[in-house]
């Protein structure tokens, strides 16, 4: 057996070793629960698929309430550098400090490491229970883009001399009539944000023999920030993949087999879309308050966010942190309760973007398995009929039995 190695990137390729070092954060509130069931699940589907040639080698780091006790911050500049240095990890649900200087840690991870893309795949597993009557027909990846937008969102609160600058100055020079009584926003959209994170979602869906890419978007009121992003994608679309890649105005007849299809729609439409005909979308293309929005919705349809997994995603450089979606849920932190798939899930999506498609897809098979014999955890049990409740550690043992069987 190898010793433990890094994960490089070379020739845009990512080279994982046959024991890669992967950062952990466990997370807060429930977050030492479910990383104790993921990391069974995806230790166990190692070893079944390699029989002991490949391992994980779990390196643990710190963010968040455990951070903090331990070393009197909440994002130690160690685990930054611990995350760039392994190039891939995963983590637990974080908590949101007041008045320590971030925004949001999940936030600040990302930012500081360049993770432009947020990467949620969104698909149903039968026995789950859904709000809606066909949640079999979403299945969908959604690309959000990460560093802009909001995220990076600059504001002034209202009635502050500063507030009172900026509208003197934007009334002088631009016309522009705001209330003065108004916070004032600045939301960046970029052509260079915006085609990374679009040519991401290209990428993916020729790699991954998808039909159609969406770019969505409210260009219709904002169209130098929110339409530039649909512009962008449809001229990068010609600009890189021609021959791959056909808007609906350049298709004539049916679309061909070996052709991925371009089209786009306005936010607020594409949410009653995703309900009336979700069997229409693929792999969706969005800025970052949009992909916030749509990715909890379109998980709703499926179960909820405890089953959706994410990735946060540097293509051009390698870097990559998986993620439970959901919160810390902390009046359950300890008590072994909660749904862990959504962190699993993200185990398998790791898989995957390390190349271990084989484990990807035991973890997969045995929570469908496990999902059909409705022995699960409170949050699903208490939905379906004739449902047998276990907890979050025994929940993960029967994946594991239902990976072997």
């Amino acid at each position: 057996m190898e010793k433990a190695e890094k994960v490089l990137f070379a020739d845009k390729r990512l080279q994982v070793p046959d024991e890669p070092i992967i950062p952990f954060i466990e997370g807060d509130g429930t977050g030492p629960d479910i990383w104790r069931a993921a990391v069974r699940v995806m230790d166990h589907a190692v070893q079944l698929c390699w029989k002991g040639q490949r391992r994980i080698v779990w390196k643990e780091v710190l963010a968040g309430e455990k951070a903090h006790q331990q070393t009197g911050t909440y994002l130690p500049e160690e685990t930054i550098e611990a995350f760039m240095d392994y190039r891939i990890g995963i983590k637990g649900p974080l908590t949101t400090p007041v008045g320590e200087g971030f925004r949001s840690l999940n936030v600040t991870l990302r930012q500081r490491l360049d993770l432009y893309a947020c990467v949620r795949p969104i698909r149903y597993f039968p026995g789950v229970p859904s709000p809606v009557k066909e949640p079999d027909k979403v299945n969908m990846v959604v690309f959000r883009e990460n560093t802009e937008d909001v995220y990076a969102g600059l504001e002034l609160q209202a009635e502050t001399d500063k507030a009172h600058q900026l509208l003197d100055y934007l009334t002088k020079e631009f016309g522009w009539r705001i209330r003065p009584d108004s916070g004032l926003g600045i939301k960046p959209v970029s052509r260079t944000g915006s085609r990374r994170l679009i040519k991401a979602a290209m990428d993916f869906a020729i790699q991954h023999n998808r039909k159609s890419i969406t770019l969505v978007h409210k260009g219709n009121i904002q169209k130098f920030t929110e339409g530039a992003f649909r512009n962008w994608g449809y001229e990068l679309a010609k600009e890189i993949y021609p021959e791959k890649i056909v808007s609906w105005g350049e298709l004539q007849g049916d679309l061909p087999k070996d052709k991925i299809l371009i089209k786009d729609t306005i936010a607020d439409i594409f949410f009653q879309q995703a309900l009336t005909r979700p069997e229409e979308f693929d792999i969706i293309a969005t800025m970052n308050l949009n992909g916030d929005y749509i990715s909890d919705a379109l998980a709703a349809q499926v179960g909820g966010i405890g089953m959706a997994p994410g990735g946060n995603i540097n293509y051009e450089n390698g870097y990559a942190l998986f993620e439970a979606t959901h919160g810390t849920a902390p009046k359950y932190a300890g008590l072994d309760k909660v749904n862990p798939s959504s962190l699993i899930l993200s185990g398998a999506m790791m898989f995957d973007y390390m190349g271990w498609g084989e484990a990807a897809r035991c973890i997969e098979k045995g929570l469908e398995r496990s999902f059909a014999s409705k022995k699960v955890t409170y949050d699903l049990a208490r939905l379906m009929d004739d449902a047998q409740e276990v907890s979050c550690s025994e929940f993960a043992e029967i994946i594991c039995e239902n990976m072997e069987s």
